[in-house]
């Protein structure tokens, strides 16, 4: 009889980690998988699933405005419940470091079902950096009896602690996704052509500096810094500045109300992730504060300027994929003038190896679950072992 496995998510950034996964779970006939969306963030979230043809079993579309995260951890707990009374499955999957996955680990573990916790292991050791996912991510891993941890160093982290779970070496899915992407990106010219269509404004002959950034520990003063650093930025022609802007509205605002009239920014909604990648393939450098963009743009060569002062992703940091530069204005101003600079520099980030994944982390996942032998990611993967990420063609100049 297949086992029944239940994945659970409900942000963005999980669906596309999640997404490969799903795929792969559905072609393999030891395991009935069945999803369940939170709607944590419906409107991002459902773009993901449509790119990756997934129709989850159970959609309970939780978020409304305005929402605290106690508000949020509460109505997931009590829906959550109701969806593993009614599946009784025999294991629950969950990824990295949401509220949504700390409150899906619990509801499992209340009612014993046995947690596997994808891309854990990420530490920075200090609860408030990244806030509240540290805290997620680790109580996570405490629940769970299997732990699909991305890298050794990932690996080492939940052996110093302990755990009483088995900890496997995947890579990470993200990769995975990464790769699919690209390949129907590289594969498709019209799609190539719709993709670049949507940002007609971008100029091929000079610098585009691609920024995402919604983190909740910037909000306030972090934000303003941030702000106030692409101004003093987009003062001149150097570069071409491009943020899609987080619906968030500690975000949303401060941002549209400090850039949205500032020559060389261009402020754009939230793109899909079809149209998210294309732009990182277009980028001459990124600065960001996300987790997942650390982790997908030095596998498309870039540099990648992090403005956070702590990292759970140390690895990318020791192998010189990403650099941590804070959120400090002159400090931002100054990493990224020093890299448009220095087009050597920008050509060494592109060709450092890339510790996350070789696009094979949910095929070992697979088989973890499903009872069969694998071999466990040795890391080291670097851009030339994604042959389905081709990049030639597709960055401008600078």
């Amino acid at each position: 009889m297949p086992s029944r496995i239940l994945s659970i998510f409900g942000t963005r950034p999980e669906a596309i980690k999640m997404a490969p996964l799903v795929k792969q779970l559905e072609l393999d006939p030891a395991i009935e998988s069945i999803v369940c969306v939170t709607g944590q963030h419906q409107q991002m979230l459902d773009q993901v699933l449509d790119l990756f043809q997934i129709t989850p079993h159970y959609n309970l579309a939780l978020m409304k405005g305005n929402q605290t995260l106690n508000g949020l951890a509460s109505s997931l707990i009590a829906s959550l419940d109701d969806v593993l009374a009614t599946v009784q499955p025999d294991r629950v999957l969950v990824h990295g470091d949401t509220t949504t996955a700390s409150a899906a680990a619990l509801a499992a573990f209340h009612r014993r079902i046995p947690i596997g916790h994808v891309e854990a292991g990420l530490r920075t050791g200090n609860l408030m950096q990244p806030w509240p996912e540290e805290m997620n991510r680790r109580i996570v891993d405490v629940m769970s009896d299997l732990m699909f941890a991305p890298t050794a160093s990932s690996k080492a982290n939940l052996v110093a602690e302990a755990l009483y779970g088995e900890i496997i070496v995947t890579g990470n899915t993200v990769i995975d996704a990464l790769s699919l992407t690209t390949t129907r990106i590289a594969n498709d010219a019209a799609l190539r052509a719709r993709l670049d269509a949507y940002l007609p404004f971008l100029d091929g002959s000079r610098p585009i500096l691609l920024v995402t950034g919604h983190r909740r520990e910037s909000f306030g003063g972090g934000f303003a810094n941030i702000c106030n650093a692409l101004a003093d930025l987009a003062k001149t022609d150097t570069v071409q500045i491009v943020y899609p802007v987080h619906l968030n509205p500690n975000v949303h605002g401060p941002v549209q109300s400090a850039l949205g009239k500032a020559r060389n920014v261009h402020l754009i909604e939230p793109l899909d992730y079809l149209g998210f990648v294309r732009l990182m393939q277009r980028a001459t450098i990124i600065l960001t504060d996300s987790g997942g963009v650390q982790e997908e743009a030095p596998a498309l060569g870039k540099p990648v300027l992090v403005m956070r002062d702590v990292t759970e992703r140390p690895e990318a940091v020791a192998a010189g994929t990403v650099r941590l530069i804070g959120t400090a204005r002159e400090a931002i101003v100054h990493a990224v003038t020093d890299l448009l600079e220095d087009a050597q520099e920008r050509d060494e980030f592109a060709h450092r190896i890339n510790p996350y994944g070789d696009g094979r982390a949910s095929e070992r996942i697979v088989a973890a679950l499903a009872g069969r032998p694998f071999d466990e990611f040795a890391g080291g993967a670097g851009r030339q072992a994604h042959p389905a990420m081709p990049v030639a063609s597709q960055e401008v100049a600078g």
